[in-house]
């Protein structure tokens, strides 16, 4: 079971390039109905917005074209991760707390309020990420949709998370000097 887990988890984080590569012998109603499972299944944390997601994939595939609903799996990515995120700022601890409490259990109240801002952040930047996938998926040929939903995209999350660190290190610098 591990090494399925494994190769489901690679194939997650490689659909944009899957789909390039295997798009043109499996077509897109196996690649819809796999990409569907995925979301489905691999976002625990997320079930009901993930299931959610997945269906709307579905709907997009049977009722206008299912490789545009098949392409529909990075904005559904995106739209499942703000869903997240933004409820956290709203039900419980916002999800950037949560992640930084699992280091620093105390967290002190400037500490709650930086990662309340950067749950907004990255709210924001789902939002901006999932609507230039959507326009991708729907505008772009599958080569440049490739590009960005598999590669230009996961620069850009670096991005974020290089730039949320200097500004971590920044702020902490600043408060012990």
């Amino acid at each position: 079971m591990h090494i399925f887990g494994t190769l489901a988890a690679a194939l997650t984080i490689a659909w944009p390039l899957t789909v390039w590569w295997l798009q043109e012998s499996l077509g897109p109603w196996p690649l819809l109905l796999i990409g569907c499972s995925l979301i489905a299944w691999r976002l625990p944390q997320a079930r009901g917005f993930a299931v959610i997601a997945a269906i709307g994939m579905l709907a997009v595939g049977l009722a206008i074209d299912a490789e545009l609903g098949m392409r529909g799996y990075p904005v559904a990515i995106n739209t499942v991760l703000l869903a997240t995120f933004a409820t956290s700022l709203w039900q419980g601890m916002p999800v950037v707390e949560r992640l930084a409490r699992l280091k620093e259990p105390d967290l002190p109240p400037q500490g709650v309020l930086y990662t309340r801002r950067v749950t907004q952040v990255w709210c924001v930047f789902f939002m901006i990420n999932g609507a230039i996938a959507a326009w991708t998926a729907a505008y772009a040929d599958l080569a440049l949709w490739s590009l960005y939903n598999g590669v230009i995209s996961y620069g850009l999350i670096a991005l974020m998370f290089t730039g949320e660190w200097y500004c971590r290190r920044r702020l902490r610098s600043s408060d012990h000097g």
